[in-house]
């Protein structure tokens, strides 16, 4: 699929409100310059983009901010794959091998809620759609445990963080996985994290340049 046709369907999948249209407009602009996947903090601070790095399976990608709606975050790559974060967590994937079509929490969504807040351990349920092969409403459950608090390096600043793990289990579709997020301890935004967003399909992201949501 050639890149404008791309943009097409990221435009339906996510809708067309004028974060997204504008954000589009970015990536299409941002798609024609050559970006390093493993950048130096001053090729970070000379693009005018919010960045996220992502290592998968496939490669490791920079990729930009296109638009943020509510909580949902839609971050682009230049090849045409797309992940979108709601509070830190893949909620949704585009053009990768195995993707994450949709995901909702029948329990609170403590991610939601700041993990920075979790003192003891919690528990979930997520249901998932993933694609290739018709796999929806998979049930998930999650057991999130503080895990303490470890430094991160990111562009040479060194992060004190919280670490959380979040155990998940799929005993319907065979699947269980253990993921880990490296928290900020003073609003529990995620700097870096660890999830195996579908059977086959881990990704490892990075905050390089990141949106914070405004706080109320």
């Amino acid at each position: 699929m050639g890149h404008l046709g791309w943009f097409a369907t990221v435009a339906l999948l996510v809708g067309c409100s004028s974060s997204y249209r504008q954000g589009i407009d970015t990536v299409r602009l941002a798609i024609h310059s050559h970006r390093r996947v493993d950048p130096t903090p001053a090729e970070v601070a000379a693009k005018p983009f919010f960045q996220l790095q992502a290592t998968s399976p496939e490669g490791r990608a920079i990729l930009i901010l296109g638009g943020v709606d509510g909580g949902l975050q839609g971050w682009y790559a230049k090849e045409g794959q797309a992940i979108f974060l709601d509070h830190g967590v893949v909620a949704r994937t585009i053009g990768l091998k195995q993707n994450l079509d949709d995901t909702h929490w029948l329990s609170g969504n403590p991610f939601a809620q700041g993990l920075h807040n979790l003192h003891s351990r919690v528990e979930g349920v997520r249901v998932v759609d993933w694609s290739p092969g018709y796999r929806y409403g998979v049930t998930m459950q999650i057991r999130l445990v503080p895990a303490g608090t470890e430094d991160v390096l990111i562009l040479g600043t060194n992060h004190h963080l919280l670490r959380v793990d979040e155990h998940v289990s799929a005993p319907s579709a065979g699947f269980a996985a253990e993921n880990h997020y490296w928290i900020d301890p003073a609003d529990g935004f995620v700097w870096k994290s660890h999830q195996v967003v579908a059977p086959g399909l881990p990704l490892d992201l990075v905050e390089l340049r990141p949106y914070r949501n405004p706080t109320p």
